[in-house]
């Protein structure tokens, strides 16, 4: 009986082993993998958020609503920072949010989700991703889920794009392995006045659980009604940045084109 028990908990840490050094190699052979991701195209993102990533050389991503008046007024600012290596998002021509869910008074009739049908959500998507490439001249990005909406009366209007994009990001918070992310769907947590103790925390987690972290900011000191302090935000770019041996941080397109491979391979 004795024998048994040894050989089963060896062959648990054999697997445990295996499963790490699998985990520790998709995250560029790092504990974890971080994405840092900004909605909604602000002046913040170019005024505050650009330059903390540019200071540390962390990478990001930036999902722009196309009817977004920053992204016309500052527009060489967006091809500079795509010119730095961070992603420019599809966060939707109009950033259209199903109106008849609860807590939805905000959103414009001409722009009410529910109101869409698949057809029109995925050409006006599809037009979107051509504005962007004529910005920074790239072909594979990620889309975000205006909302979190992930469907139009039912119907998932992501099936459609999902050979336009990598990946697609949701508003769900989770912790997430190689193998367990859905890429129509990818796990985020939405940042609203946390502390910096508090967003490490959640990095740490994910180091401990070899998985994929994103976070998903709007305001960064200021700009939105869901914000993050200055102080809150710098904390985590720095332990990110004097940890970086330990941890991935990379644009959502890279980590969901690595992840895309990884399942490939694993099937």
């Amino acid at each position: 009986m004795r024998i048994i028990k040894v050989i089963a908990s060896a062959a648990f840490m054999l697997m445990t082993a295996t499963t790490f050094a699998q985990d520790t190699k998709i995250w560029n052979n790092k504990q974890c993998a971080v994405v840092l991701t900004y909605d909604d195209a602000i002046d913040i993102d170019i005024d505050n958020v650009a330059p903390a990533l540019d200071s540390l050389n962390l990478k990001g991503t930036f999902y722009l609503i196309g009817s977004s008046p920053v992204i016309e007024k500052r527009l060489p600012e967006w091809r500079k920072i795509a010119a730095n290596g961070h992603e420019l998002g599809n966060h939707g021509l109009f950033h259209p949010c199903d109106g008849s869910q609860p807590g939805r008074s905000f959103v414009k009739p001409d722009h009410d989700l529910s109101k869409y049908t698949v057809v029109r959500a995925v050409d006006e998507i599809r037009v979107y991703n051509t504005f962007l490439k004529a910005i920074d001249g790239k072909d594979k990005r990620t889309y975000a889920y205006p909302c979190g909406d992930l469907t139009i009366n039912g119907a998932p209007f992501y099936k459609d794009l999902e050979k336009d994009f990598a990946g697609a990001r949701g508003v769900t918070g989770g912790l997430k392995t190689a193998g367990d992310v859905n890429l129509a769907d990818i796990n985020s947590y939405m940042i609203s006045n946390q502390s910096g103790d508090e967003l490490i925390e959640l990095v740490k987690k994910a180091q401990q659980s070899h998985t994929l972290i994103v976070f998903l900011f709007h305001g960064v000191g200021g700009g939105h009604s869901i914000n993050v302090s200055l102080d809150a935000h710098s904390k985590l770019l720095h332990y990110l940045k004097n940890n970086e041996k330990d941890i991935w941080v990379a644009p959502m397109v890279d980590v969901a084109e690595r992840v895309a491979a990884y399942q490939k391979k694993a099937k």
